[in-house]
C-alpha cells in the first residue's frame, strides 16, 4: 500500500530559503505571513491532510463516486474529511478577509494544495475548482454576486464548477451551442448539455455554483459571442437561504482511467436559471481568470502525485532486497542487497527527486509572483510579476504534469512487477497522473499558448526578461557552483537561440511553430528547473547538515544527467514541420 507524508521540510526550504516568501510581509495585507507563520501553517495542514484525507486515497479509488437518480455520493469518508478540511479554514487560506478568508499569500495556499494533491488527488478537485469560481467572481462579478456567493466559496460550504465542454465543443470553445435566453427579471434561462464537468454533482456541500459558457440570441459566431453565467444548483433567496432546486440534472458520470473518487459528470441545463457574470459576449475573457487559476492548480496535482510516487519508490528501494552490485561478489545464492545499491535504480530515484523538487520551486515562485502581481504597491512590480505569471502559467501546467507522468512511471519501474499490481498503489499514481496532462487545456494547447502567444506578448519581452533574470543569477554565482552554473549558462544560450528561431519561423510558416511547440515547452521547462536548482544550490552550499548535502547531490545529478536533454531537443525543434506535414493523410495509417 502506498503512503504519503507531506514533505514539510522541503516546502519550508522552498518557501523560506529559495523564494523568500517572507519578503511578502512588506505588503500590508501579508504582514503576518512571517516564516514562523508559514512553518506553523504547513505543520498544521500536514497533520490534518495526512491523517484524514491521505488515508482515503486508495479506498476512494476502489469505491469511486456513485450516481443514483441524479444524486452523486462521494466515496466513504470523503464527506466527513471535506467538512473537517473546510471547517479548519484551509479552503479560505488565501481568500479575502472581507469574504471570510484568512488573507494569507497564494504562495502559502499553493503549498497546501501541493500536499492535498499528493495525499489524495481525486479529493483535491472538490475544493480546487471552487478557487477558480472565486477568482472569476472577484474579477467580473457584480457587488451583489460577490456578497451572495464569495464568502460561501471561501468557507467551503458551497463549491464551484467550470461548465465549458460540450459533446461538439472541446478545445474549440467557439463551437459552444448552449443557449441563454434573457428574461424580464434580468435572469437568463440556460438550455444545453455540458460534459466532463469536474465535481459537477456531489454530496459534500450545501450548494454548487456552476459557471457556464453559453450564447445569447443574436450573439456573434465563434468565441466572440460567448457569455458567462452563474447557475446555482439551488436558487438563493434574498435573505441568503437556499430555495428551490434549479433545473440542472446529472444524467450520468464518467467511468475514468483514474481519479475515481472525483465525480466527472454530464450536466443538462433544462431552462435552468442563471445570471450574467461580466459583460455580454466577454465570456471567454472572463473565464480565462478561472482557467488560469485552474491551470496552476493542475500543475500542483502533477507535482503532488510525483511527490507521492517518489516517496514510496525511495522507501521501497531501501527495503527491497534483490541482486548484488557489480562491485561485490556474492557469498551465497541467497546473498542480496537492497536495490538502492544498483546504479539504474539510483538513476531513477534521483531523476524523480530532481524533477519533483525542481518543479516545486518553479510552482511556488510562480505563485509568489501571483501575490506580487495582485498586491504590491508599486505598479511596475505588479506589471512585471503579471508578465512572469503569464509566461509561466502554461509551463507550470504542462511541464509539471508531464513530469508527473514521467515520475509516476518511474515509480512503477522501481517496484518492478510489484509496481504493476494494484495492491502496492503505484499503478494508481500513474493512472491518476495522465488526466493532468489533458484537462484545463491539453499540454499541447499549453505549448501552443507559450509559443503562439506568450513568446510574442509585449514585443517578445516576456522571455527576454526571464532569460535576463536567469543570466543574472548565473553571473552572480561563486566558482564553487560551476558544476551547475556553467551547464545552465550553455543551456540558456541554446534556449535563447532556439527561441529566436521559433519566433522567426512563425513569420514564415505557422506549421513550424505548431509542430515543435511541445518540444519547445519541454526545453523551456528544463532550463527553468535548472535555474531553480542553481538558486537552491546557493542556499545549500551556505548551510551545513544532511538535508543541504542532499540538495547539493540532487542539483549535481540534475546538472549532469537531466539538463543536457536540451541538446537533444534543440535540433528536433529547428527541424521544423516538413516531416510532420508533408505526408499525405492517407499515408498515415
Amino acid at each position: 500500500m502506498a503512503t504519503y507524508k507531506a514533505p514539510v521540510r522541503d516546502m519550508e526550504f522552498v518557501l523560506n530559503e529559495v523564494i523568500n516568501v517572507d519578503s511578502l510581509t512588506k505588503i500590508e495585507k501579508f504582514e503576518d505571513a512571517t516564516s514562523d507563520i508559514v512553518s506553523g501553517v504547513l505543520e498544521e495542514a500536514a497533520k490534518q491532510i495526512d491523517g484524514t484525507i491521505g488515508v482515503l486515497n486508495e479506498s476512494g479509488d476502489d469505491e469511486g463516486a456513485r450516481l443514483n437518480d441524479g444524486e452523486v455520493t462521494t466515496p466513504t469518508g470523503f464527506k466527513e474529511a471535506y467538512a473537517a478540511y473546510a471547517e479548519s479554514g484551509w479552503i479560505g487560506l488565501d481568500k479575502d478577509i472581507e469574504f471570510d478568508g484568512q488573507g494569507l499569500p497564494y504562495a502559502l495556499a499553493t503549498a497546501v494544495t501541493d500536499m492535498l494533491s499528493g495525499a489524495n488527488a481525486a479529493f483535491s478537485l472538490y475544493p480546487g475548482l471552487s478557487n477558480g469560481a472565486y477568482e472569476a467572481l472577484k474579477a467580473h462579478g457584480t457587488q451583489e454576486q460577490k456578497d451572495m456567493y464569495m464568502s460561501h466559496l471561501s468557507l467551503g460550504d458551497w463549491s464551484g464548477t467550470m461548465c465549458l465542454t460540450e459533446p461538439g465543443a472541446g478545445s474549440d470553445l467557439g463551437q459552444v451551442r448552449t443557449k441563454a435566453a434573457p428574461q424580464d427579471d434580468g435572469s437568463y434561462l440556460i438550455e444545453g448539455s455540458k460534459i466532463f464537468i469536474t465535481a459537477g454533482e456531489h454530496d459534500l456541500t450545501d450548494n454548487i455554483l456552476h459557471l457556464v459558457l453559453a450564447r445569447t440570441p443574436g450573439a456573434p459566431e465563434g468565441i466572440r459571442g460567448i457569455s458567462m453565467f452563474i447557475a446555482p444548483k439551488f436558487m438563493v433567496n434574498d435573505d441568503g437561504s437556499l430555495g428551490e432546486r434549479n433545473s440542472i440534472v446529472c444524467p450520468s458520470i464518467e467511468e475514468k482511467m483514474g481519479i475515481h473518487g472525483s465525480c466527472t459528470c454530464v450536466l443538462n441545463f433544462n431552462n435552468a436559471k442563471g445570471y450574467l457574470v461580466g459583460e455580454l459576449n466577454k465570456g471567454i475573457q472572463n473565464m480565462f481568470v478561472m482557467m488560469n487559476a485552474a491551470r496552476l492548480m493542475v500543475g500542483l496535482q502533477g507535482l503532488g502525485v510525483a511527490e507521492r510516487a517518489t516517496q514510496n519508490a525511495i522507501t521501497y528501494a531501501k527495503e527491497r532486497k534483490q541482486g548484488r552490485p557489480l562491485t561485490r561478489k556474492a557469498e551465497s545464492s541467497f546473498d542480496s542487497d537492497t536495490i538502492i545499491v544498483h546504479p539504474d535504480v539510483r538513476r531513477m530515484l534521483l531523476t524523480m527527486k530532481a524533477l519533483t523538487e525542481g518543479c516545486r520551486m518553479m510552482a511556488y515562485d510562480t505563485a509568489k509572483h501571483v501575490d506580487l502581481s495582485e498586491s504590491h504597491v508599486d505598479a511596475d512590480v505588479r506589471a512585471a510579476s503579471k508578465a512572469r505569471v503569464d509566461l509561466m502559467t502554461p509551463v507550470c501546467k504542462a511541464y509539471i504534469t508531464d513530469v508527473g507522468t514521467e515520475v509516476t512511471g518511474l515509480g512503477v519501474l522501481v517496484y518492478g512487477g510489484h509496481g504493476y499490481i494494484k495492491e502496492n498503489g503505484m499503478e494508481q499514481n500513474l493512472r491518476d497522473s495522465k488526466i493532468f496532462c489533458i484537462y484545463e487545456g491539453t499540454n499541447g494547447i499549453q505549448s501552443l499558448d507559450l509559443v503562439g502567444r506568450k513568446l510574442s506578448m509585449n514585443g517578445g519581452q516576456l522571455p527576454k526578461d526571464f532569460f535576463a533574470d536567469v543570466l543574472e543569477e548565473i553571473e552572480s554565482t561563486a566558482s564553487e557552483l560551476d558544476f551547475i552554473a556553467g551547464p545552465l549558462k550553455s543551456a540558456l544560450s541554446e534556449l535563447s537561440k532556439v527561441t529566436d528561431w521559433v519566433i522567426e519561423s512563425k513569420q514564415n510558416n505557422l506549421n513550424d511553430a505548431a509542430a515543435v511547440a511541445v518540444d519547445y515547452l519541454q526545453m523551456f521547462g528544463l532550463v527553468t528547473v535548472g535555474y531553480y536548482w542553481l538558486r537552491a544550490s546557493k542556499v545549500a552550499v551556505a548551510n551545513e547538515g544532511r538535508f543541504y548535502q542532499g540538495k547539493m547531490a540532487t542539483a549535481k545529478f540534475f546538472a549532469t544527467k537531466l539538463l543536457p536533454r536540451v541538446y537533444g531537443i534543440a535540433p528536433v525543434i529547428m527541424a521544423g514541420s516538413d516531416c510532420v506535414m508533408d505526408p499525405e493523410e492517407d499515408l498515415i495509417v
